[in-house]
């Protein structure tokens, strides 16, 4: 049989050489990932930046940590205190008496024609990163700053606090913008401290401090001290999942190319395997020689991916470290087992990829040598049929379960990814009783037009149902992906648009000055955060950060703008304008242990509950605004305690822990709804954004005019709602054009493959129609129109599969009380399946234009 399989490939290569591309591109993608992988496995241990020099740094208590247990195992879980302790001052006054303790402050600096995101520090804290001038000096009174080397001695900034004039430069270390001011303006433009540095022996600090709520930072831990301390974490884990789809995707999509491949095959050689029964081939001796074809071309293909990855994976690391989606540090590394990985992967691949077609091939009976009928009479077999209908029905009772008991998991990014495939599978293997119909019924019009072309075209895809289901199923799988992934961000959005929609109804929304790159997050009334529901992993599409969009770190940790909200004079000025009704509100976290099991933290908003009232429509489910006071909360359905009246234990921001009474429930909606408190269960929040309603008879004008000359970013409703309309964050985006990168390019191998070996099938037939009369171009004409039917026809499936997960999350939508469209990319649609139809055209004109080179005679008498 090895022998025999030897000389099918040498003799066959053409037939082999699409599924030994398509596999090799599989194996080489999936080395690639593995090796990113690993990379990221062993990443160096960060080392520390803003504060390098350091001796020692002291922070203030930033983490809430709770004891949780599943079964006999205890544990503690930790999270990030929104709004950090300052150290408090009686442990200040003992690190005094040991040496020099310098207040460190973040703060952010909004200005014009100038780098975004800068951050203003104490001049003192410099000398620690290092930073060193490299022209002018440092500053000396209130007005004078120092920045980085993107602007010259002499510049002056217009900044939200005033004019200040830049007196010094430094050189840039690359991980943030930074303004220093002197020590003095620092502490007036940031009262609040969260960190100091004190020059000291680390034990005598140590000693002090013992008993302290604060941590003591040397060596590498001081990095916890710099703008966003998990960054480089956050990337590689983002990367590692990015990259971990675009491997599931390549693998799903290998194995369907590979067996769709396989299928066409195996139809071809039916005539070929006959004759092996009829000189006494067994049933088993055949399956084995295809399996062996497989295994052959699989060793082949994954050895060559393999050195194809080796090569690949260092480029892969420097696009995505030029891109940001990694670290600048990372490079890939000497890990071997990835390349086992892929090989064994790739094996596994080719023969999963041939199990059916081996099957169907041993059942091929001796007869078969005699076939001389081209049409499939039985191209749909009971077993694909009963395994199409099987992963079908899963799909439905799947779908169905998860909008009985849990519409929301729909919404998540992982779900709404990977639930496609099982569909997609489904629709492929049914393909066979579905594309004939479909075919008549997409070349109808044109059957019905003068001449025969429209007839042949029409007549010939359907009388080839296994060519056509082969042509038509790299079409569905790259339709269908395109339409499910992008219409499912699509149709979030606009369901997370809607939400904003029905809850602002403030007419105007007042933000601090600078603070004009809104973003999903900060859109809504009650939108809270990147996610409003208790668990941030569980996103289910939210992009933005929480609060105002110039903060460039994250919450609680010790590099991001502690203060960005409105300063105390803006915020009265705010208020006494006649003729409005404002609620100032502000962005906190509350915390909740849930069956003791897990630390949960949810976004919240600190607001008066009067004014919320007037300027807010909150999506209650039961409740009332009114009935929020400081003893009380409004929580969401997603929590585990949510009937009005019940009392649930929370941390507030700053890890304080209070009992509170559920004054109100709001529905779940997209994920976003969160949690309100007032402001005296949000200690350390600043109020970073303003909704103002108009009282009957105020002149809209001039309330905003007087709003514009008490300070801030003025906005009406309108713009409030279209600024703040949810995008697609850059790792998703990157990941969505991977994964319809890799299907368009598999979609184009199998196209090509498929294409190149149904037209040596077809020399005859082609003959036959120019022996009838039809010109060269004629025949060519009704290849390409055919090529274009077969992809309309997988378009049309690709679509059937979109609206059926599409109409499942608009269902969740609906049960989770969202209203929203359900949005069709058909822009995106239609690009792919042009695309689609232009490889299809290509591929099967050019092997037919070859092939009709030689004497039409000649081509009429071509042996099989």
């Amino acid at each position: 049989m090895l022998t025999i399989a030897l000389h099918t490939l040498r003799t066959r290569w053409s037939t082999f050489l699409g599924t030994f591309v398509a596999l090799s591109l599989g194996v080489a993608l999936l080395a690639v990932m593995g090796l990113t992988l690993a990379s990221s496995l062993d990443a160096p241990e960060r080392r520390p930046e803003r504060f390098a020099t350091a001796p020692v740094v002291v922070r203030g208590q930033d983490t809430l940590s709770a004891p949780t247990s599943v079964g006999a195992h205890v544990s503690r879980e930790t999270r990030k205190l929104a709004h950090p302790h300052a150290v408090p001052e009686a442990t200040v006054a003992k690190l005094m008496k040991l040496g020099t303790v310098i207040a460190d402050r973040s703060f952010p600096v909004h200005t014009k024609g100038v780098p975004r995101g800068l951050i203003g520090h104490p001049w003192s804290t410099a000398a620690f990163a290092p930073y060193e001038i490299t022209a002018g000096r440092a500053p000396r009174t209130p007005g004078e700053v120092v920045t980085a080397d993107w602007a010259r001695p002499g510049q002056q900034l217009h900044t939200r606090h005033g004019t200040v004039t830049v007196v010094g430069t430094v050189s840039s270390l690359g991980f943030e913008n930074p303004v220093f001011y002197t020590d003095a303006r620092a502490a007036e433009l940031s009262p609040e401290s969260t960190q100091l540095v004190v020059e000291a022996d680390a034990t005598d600090v140590r000693q002090a401090a013992e008993g302290e709520s604060v941590h003591v930072l040397t060596g590498n831990d001081r990095h916890l001290a710099d703008p966003d301390p998990d960054r480089d974490r956050e990337a590689l884990t983002a990367m590692n999942a990015l990259f971990g789809t675009a491997g599931g995707v390549t693998a799903f999509v290998s194995v369907f190319v590979v067996a769709s491949t396989f299928a066409f095959a195996v139809a071809q050689r039916r005539r070929e395997f006959g004759l092996l029964r009829t000189a006494g081939a067994t049933p088993g001796q055949i399956r084995r020689t295809v399996c062996a074809e497989a295994l052959l071309v699989g060793v082949l293909a994954s050895a060559t991916g393999c050195v194809v990855g080796a090569y690949g994976a260092p480029h892969l690391a420097e696009w995505a470290v030029d891109v940001g989606l990694a670290p600048g540090w990372f490079t890939i590394g000497d890990s071997k087992w990835p390349y086992h990985m892929a090989f064994w992967t790739g094996l596994l691949v080719a023969l999963l990829g041939v199990i059916a077609a081996s099957w169907r091939a041993g059942r091929v009976g001796p007869t078969q040598a005699l076939r001389e009928a081209s049409v499939d009479a039985k191209a749909m077999t009971r077993g694909r049929l009963l395994c199409g209908a099987g992963l079908l029905l899963a799909a439905v009772v799947t779908l169905v379960l998860s909008l009985v008991t849990d519409p929301g998991e729909l919404l998540h990014r992982k779900t709404y990814v990977s639930r496609p495939m099982l569909l997609i599978t489904a629709v492929a293997l049914l393909a066979p009783a579905l594309v004939r119909p479909l075919t008549r019924l997409v070349a109808w019009l044109p059957a019905q037009l003068p001449g025969a072309g429209g007839m042949l075209v029409r007549e010939n895809a359907a009388a080839g149902v296994r060519r056509t289901a082969a042509v038509a199923a790299p079409v569905l799988v790259t339709v269908a992906l395109t339409g499910s992934l992008l219409g499912a961000t699509a149709t979030l959005n606009d369901a997370k648009a809607t939400e904003t929609r029905e809850r602002t109804t403030a007419d105007f929304v007042v933000v601090p000055a600078g603070n004009t790159g809104l973003t999903a997050s900060n859109g809504a009334t009650g939108n809270t955060g990147p996610t409003g529901s208790k668990d941030p992993a569980e996103d289910p599409g939210a992009d933005g950060d929480f609060g105002p969009a110039e903060n460039t770190g994250t919450e609680g940790d010790s590099g991001a703008a502690e203060n960005t909200g409105f300063d105390a004079q803006t915020l009265q000025q705010l208020r006494t304008i006649p003729g409005i009704t404002a609620s100032a509100t502000s962005s906190s976290a509350v915390y909740v242990l849930e069956d003791g099991v897990a630390l949960i933290r949810s976004e919240a908003r600190a607001a008066e509950p009067a004014p919320l009232a007037v300027t807010a429509d909150l999506p209650l489910a039961a409740g009332k605004v009114s009935d929020l006071d400081d003893g009380s909360i409004i929580v969401n359905e997603e929590w585990e305690r949510h009937t009005v009246g019940q009392t649930v234990d929370v941390w507030l921001g700053d890890g304080t822990r209070k009992s509170l009474r559920i004054a109100a429930v709001m529905t779940t909606g997209t994920g976003d709804n969160g949690v309100y408190v007032t402001p005296a269960n949000a200690p350390g929040a600043h109020v970073d954004r303003v909704d103002v309603t108009l009282i009957a008879g105020a002149d809209p004008a001039v309330v905003a005019d007087e709003l514009r000359k008490a300070g801030g970013h003025v906005l009406t409703r309108d713009q409030w709602v279209r600024a703040s309309h949810p995008g697609t964050d850059r790792n998703t985006r990157y990941g969505f054009l991977l994964v319809l990168g890799i299907a368009l390019l598999y979609t184009g191998i199998s196209l090509a493959n498929t294409m190149v070996m149904a037209a040596s099938d077809r020399v005859r037939d082609l003959a036959v129609l120019r022996l009838a009369g039809a010109t060269h171009r004629q025949v060519l004409r009704v290849v390409g129109a055919e090529a274009l039917t077969v992809v309309a026809v997988g378009g049309v499936l690709g679509l059937l599969v979109t609206t059926i997960n599409l109409a499942g999350m608009r269902g969740a939508l609906g049960l989770l009380s969202v209203h929203g469209p359900m949005r069709i990319p058909w822009p995106e649609l239609a690009t792919v399946t042009g695309a689609c139809a232009v490889l299809a055209v290509v591929f099967s004109v050019a092997p037919a234009a070859w092939a009709m080179r030689r004497r039409t005679v000649e081509l009429a008498g071509t042996r099989e």
